[in-house]
């Protein structure tokens, strides 16, 4: 599968409407991580001193391409929620 399109727009359910409304449709990208939260604190914490790694840093990826998380927003109630994808090269939103 190399290239796959999908529709600006998709009527689909919402669960805040229950009922089917227009979704807008765009492609979901993570934020940038915080530095100060819990979780990046404590692999802070494993990482620093002597002893290296407390897991093995993955060298080279088994997988060709990733999973698109596609991000859907009612037209009516601006309710947000992600579909997750499928396995893709390449997305096109048209």
């Amino acid at each position: 599968m190399n290239k796959v399109n999908v529709p600006k727009e998709v009527k689909t359910y919402c669960p805040k409407c229950k009922v089917h409304q227009i979704h807008s449709v765009t492609l979901y990208k993570p934020g940038k991580r915080r530095a100060l939260a819990h979780g990046e604190r404590h692999h802070a914490r494993e990482k620093k001193g002597y002893g290296g790694q407390k897991y093995p840093l993955q060298r080279e990826f088994a997988k060709t391409t990733k999973k698109q998380t596609l991000r859907l927003k009612c037209k009516v109630c601006n309710y947000m929620r992600h579909k997750d994808g499928i396995r893709l090269r390449k997305l096109v939103i048209q």
